[in-house]
């Protein structure tokens, strides 16, 4: 039996309280689940945008996608956390990763720990939520093996790159298959999110990959139109797209950029 479809979508930009409120709501008639708010210096501020876009909806939910817990101590973020969800009337998913992005750091001024470090401390950060903000729902997302492994222990949603892995013929199964492992009787309540980075916006039904090449800078065309992260096609092609991640994988959410919504709006209708 498989899951419903979700769908998220990234916000991006906010010019105005105007214009995030006629945004919200025109992203919540296009059919989306949940409206996604990223993590960056130079990129909205997660928490006040999705109060402001909570009190211009009603139905769709808010996320971040993802916070980087390292730039958080878990009781402050977890107040946060709880008046956001109150004042969203439950609405709140909360999305969690263990940062990437050095630069970041530095300007924060903030320590950038190595790479297993950043993961301990998302695993601590996840665990305090659990115990204080346990009715809700945490996305962690990521591509490696001690990442997926706090995923599979501690989330309910656990958010897949599409990345590739080396020597993995089909890296989705394969990481699907060790959180499979890692999760153990957990599994089965587990929701799979992959965030696509290229959606086709004109009549040609060729996607921009500009995006998808920041994470795959060496790729070639061929292979990032092969990645699962990316659509191309028709309204069709991509819903059936869809179809086959989940029934293959298991992946029955997922997440576009604000700048796909209208066009993959068409490809939630045709798949509901």
């Amino acid at each position: 039996m498989h899951r419903q479809f979700r769908f998220g979508v990234g916000l991006n930009r906010v010019r105005s309280a105007a214009d995030l409120a006629d945004t919200a709501r025109r992203l919540e008639g296009y059919g989306f689940d949940v409206l996604h708010v990223p993590d960056h210096l130079g990129a909205p501020a997660p928490f006040p945008v999705l109060v402001a876009a909570a009190a211009a909806t009603s139905t769709i939910r808010l996320g971040t996608y993802v916070l980087n817990a390292c730039f958080y101590k878990p009781a402050l973020l977890a107040r946060d956390i709880a008046d956001t969800d109150l004042l969203s009337d439950g609405r709140l998913e909360v999305g969690l990763g263990a940062g990437y992005v050095r630069a970041e750091f530095e300007a924060a001024e903030l320590p950038f720990p190595a790479a297993g470090r950043r993961v301990d401390y998302l695993e601590h950060v996840t665990s305090y939520l659990a115990t204080h903000q346990p009715g809700v729902p945490i996305l962690i997302a990521g591509n490696g093996d001690r990442l997926l492994s706090v995923a599979a222990r501690h989330a309910g949603i656990v958010g897949l790159t599409g990345a590739r892995v080396r020597d993995a013929e089909d890296p989705l199964a394969e990481r699907v298959g060790f959180v499979r492992a890692a999760a153990g009787d957990r599994f089965d309540t587990l929701e799979f999110n992959l965030a696509i980075t290229a959606v086709p916006t004109g009549p040609s039904g060729i996607p921009d990959l500009s995006l998808t090449r920041r994470f795959a800078p060496a790729s070639s065309d061929e292979q990032l139109l092969a990645s699962p992260a990316v659509l191309s096609g028709s309204v069709r092609d991509m819903a059936d797209a869809l179809r086959e991640l989940r029934s293959r994988y298991g992946i029955s959410y997922f997440t576009v950029q604000q700048q796909h919504a209208r066009a993959f709006a068409e490809v939630i209708a045709a798949l509901r």
